[in-house]
């Protein structure tokens, strides 16, 4: 008796890309990628930025006004507050409670001005009740860190406060100029903890943290990945299966 030997149909892969499909995947791994690789080169510069707030070199005498110091150097200025003209950052939270930070003009013996960020102060329902910020207009030697101003995620106009002192949201240092009336250096010293006629200074770097842009670099990445899986799978194909 003859035996059966039956015969096994194998169908064979291939490799057949879409053209439009193709250029779709470039287009998105090229973009994801680069994403991805803006993400790392932010979390390179928020971990410079983390080593200099960290640093607790002297203070330096503040340079003349054509001379923008280095941020979070720790500066020397000296001077006397202008208690008459101060701004009150608004939307500056803390431990969940809604308060301002006290930006104080710190009038120097050049003629121009610099903010002193005396801290943080809660700020009560009523926003009609500023909160008191009065401070002496005595001559003092002032030490703080030179930061620039907290820049709002999405910026939205706000109607310009008329009275002192002024409640201002991510205001821009040409705002604040033009408010003040006089030489105002851009940016500002975040006063030292042991500095007195402050309020609550427990500094801590602004923003998103080098951690953070890591993850969203990885996130793009797979994103960059997964658009190369879903072209290639869908770019097999068996012998005799339509394109």
């Amino acid at each position: 008796m003859a035996k059966y030997s039956p015969v096994m149909s194998t169908r064979r892969w291939r490799f057949a890309p879409r053209p439009a499909a193709t250029l779709a995947t470039v287009a998105a791994v090229v973009a994801f990628a680069t994403l991805g690789n803006w993400q790392l080169d932010r979390a390179a510069e928020k971990r410079v930025l983390a080593a200099d707030f960290q640093r607790q070199d002297p203070a330096v005498e503040l340079p003349s006004a054509s001379v923008e110091p280095p941020r979070y150097q720790r500066i020397i200025a000296r001077g006397s507050y202008d208690a008459a003209h101060q701004f009150l950052l608004d939307n500056r939270s803390r431990a969940g409670v809604a308060g301002v930070e006290v930006l104080t003009p710190l009038l120097l013996t050049d003629g121009s001005a610099i903010l002193v960020n005396r801290g943080w102060l809660s700020l009560g329902a009523d926003r009609a009740r500023m909160p008191d910020v009065a401070v002496t207009g005595a001559p003092r030697l002032v030490t703080g860190r030179f930061s620039a101003l907290p820049r709002a995620p999405v910026e939205l106009a706000a109607p310009p406060s008329t009275r002192w002192p002024r409640l201002v949201n991510y205001p821009r240092d040409e705002e604040l100029a033009a408010m003040f009336g006089r030489g105002l250096r851009p940016g500002m010293l975040l006063l030292d903890p042991a500095e007195s006629d402050g309020y609550a200074r427990d500094w801590q770097l602004s923003g998103t943290t080098p951690e953070r842009h890591l993850g969203y670099a990885v996130q793009w990445f797979a994103l960059a990945a997964t658009a190369a899986a879903i072209w290639i799978a869908l770019s097999l194909k068996r012998d005799g299966e339509a394109e």
